[in-house]
């Protein structure tokens, strides 16, 4: 064989060796997952239990996906929000005007898919007992009443602190905004047909356990909740480490009843309330 062919082959080898010894060295990743569980307990503001008051009604919805805009691991229950280790904040524009959340360009994920992955490099070593999530956006099916019928409709929920949102798809109908929208602004379709509206300011429920050691802006949407046992990260992973993010969704779609029979019916009035998540309940898996 030539000289010339004998390096070729060499240098070939070489870098197929290099290329294989990567391959066998990959670097982990810190992976977060969505979860949606309709059985989690539902809880209020404060992260207690918490029961439909007299005069509502409310329901489970089947969630298909779900955006966050701010994902915060807290050493203790003392971190206040924003000096824990930010792993993930979302895009945001002052295109309506104010600061607001960029829907057009929100990251989207399903029940147990993933909604992010990033290299454990990336992340400070440490140990963590929290985790604060500022949600966004939630889309699901809700069922309502309407001329002695049930129907089973789709609701998109902006409870994101700001929105700005140009259109957006709702189960084939185009709605269309371009503007900022507050937190509890909602669309729903069913049927080829949609409505919007605003739920009233402040009603949105986002569980703080943590309220009186490290509370979060009204209106922010920064769920908190507790690893069941302190979540570490030692620098010396040498595989992927998955955080389900669990949400109860038990009951969270919530409205005022004229007619008291446990069916939403806005034809006869009945007003959105709520449309929070009810609690948050991380876990680590490897």
């Amino acid at each position: 064989m030539k000289p010339n062919k004998i390096l070729l082959l060499l240098s070939f080898i070489i870098c197929f060796s290099c290329s294989e010894d990567q391959d066998d060295n990959p670097q982990p990743n810190l992976i977060i997952k969505l979860n949606f569980d309709a059985n989690q307990i539902r809880l209020d503001n404060l992260g207690q239990p918490a029961t439909i008051p007299n005069g509502n009604a409310a329901q489970t919805p089947l969630i298909k996906r779900m955006s966050a805009n701010y994902i915060e691991f807290a050493p203790t229950a003392t971190t206040l929000l924003g000096q824990g280790e930010i792993i993930y904040e979302g895009p945001e524009t002052n295109a309506g005007g104010d600061m607001a959340i960029n829907f057009q360009q929100s990251i989207f994920a399903g029940d147990d898919d993933v909604f992010l992955s990033i290299p454990l490099s990336q992340v400070e070593t440490g140990t963590y007992e929290w985790v604060r999530v500022s949600l966004a956006y939630q889309e699901g099916d809700i069922s309502i009443y309407n001329g002695n019928d049930d129907f089973t409709g789709t609701l998109a929920s902006f409870v994101g602190y700001n929105n700005y949102i140009t259109e957006f798809d709702l189960n084939g109908s185009t709605i269309i905004v371009n503007d900022d929208k507050l937190q509890g602004f909602w669309a729903f379709e069913a049927l080829g047909f949609t409505t919007q509206g605003q739920a009233p300011e402040g009603v949105t429920t986002v569980p703080n356990p943590l309220f009186n050691t490290s509370p979060v802006p009204q209106g922010s949407c920064v769920v908190t909740g507790q690893f069941l046992n302190a979540f570490t990260i030692t620098g010396n992973e040498n595989q992927d480490v998955t955080v389900t993010l669990s949400f109860s969704i038990n009951n969270s779609f919530e409205w005022t009843e004229v007619n008291n029979d446990g069916k939403y019916e806005p034809s006869a009035g009945e007003q959105v309330v709520d449309m929070g998540l009810r609690g948050l309940v991380p876990s680590v898996s490897n």
